[in-house]
């Protein structure tokens, strides 16, 4: 049986204020706790609808109602399980290889996916700016189905990082040259923009390689790429260059 205070604080942590004064984050779905339990974040919570994860402790797991889990849920259709876990500390960046930077990016299914394709193609270090949606933000969790445990992941002060980074820093625009034409830096920053808008004014400032996706298509109308396709695309070719020396 979950209690309203529980409900109520449970529900709370879908407000980022509310994750920053707790100090706590929730993960639905089996394979994102299972991914986030064998990894170091810690467990404060684990309620479920049904007889899963039972070598965890009784002490943090909790069977509830399916009405109650649609009652504390961020999500349209339920899972069986939701956890609480503690947010832990931030890690300091370590700059070397390659590092991907986010510009003020909003959508939560983007920096999920994002923080996902990181993990796919090895890369250990994501920077955000702090325009940047939150990353304990319940749909970034969940669309990063499990990668934030192996992807460290830091707000930083961007324009700052990007000024002073000793790597070399690409950036992602229009008018930049072929990616695919390109002989890419193994040790390098590679920064993305605002889904609407771009790489701001003041880090373009900053940026002196700039790189292009080239449109293929007979009428070149498409306006843009979404954020995570794009990035995609531009890490599959810094580690396609990288294997060709």
């Amino acid at each position: 049986m979950v209690s309203k205070n529980q409900i109520k604080r449970i529900t709370s942590l879908q407000q980022k204020k509310f994750r920053n004064e707790h100090q706590l984050f929730i993960a639905e779905g089996v394979k994102v706790i299972q991914e986030l339990l064998q990894s170091n974040f810690v467990l404060e919570q684990l309620l479920v609808t049904e007889n899963i994860f039972e070598e965890i402790d009784a002490k943090y797991r909790l069977l509830i109602h399916e009405q109650d889990m649609k009652r504390i849920s961020a999500l349209s259709t339920p899972s069986s399980c939701l956890a609480v876990f503690h947010i832990p500390e931030s890690k300091p960046v370590v700059e070397a290889g390659l590092i991907v930077a986010l510009d003020a990016v909003r959508d939560p299914g983007n920096l999920g996916t994002i923080i996902r394709l990181c993990d796919w193609f090895g890369v250990k270090q994501l920077v955000c700016s702090k325009e940047t949606v939150d990353l304990y933000n319940p749909k970034v969790i969940q669309a990063t189905m499990g990668s934030i445990s192996r992807v460290n992941v830091v707000e930083v002060d961007l324009p700052s990082f990007i000024a002073n980074t000793p790597l070399k820093v690409y950036g992602t625009f229009m008018d930049g040259a072929n990616v695919y034409q390109q002989q890419l830096a193994q040790d390098a920053v590679i920064v993305l923009g605002n889904e609407a808008n771009g790489i701001s004014k003041e880090i373009e400032t900053c940026i002196k390689n700039k790189l292009a996706i080239p449109r293929f298509g007979d009428l070149q109308q498409t306006e843009s790429l979404n954020v995570a396709t794009a990035t995609a695309i531009f890490l599959s070719e810094f580690r396609r260059s990288n294997m060709l020396g």
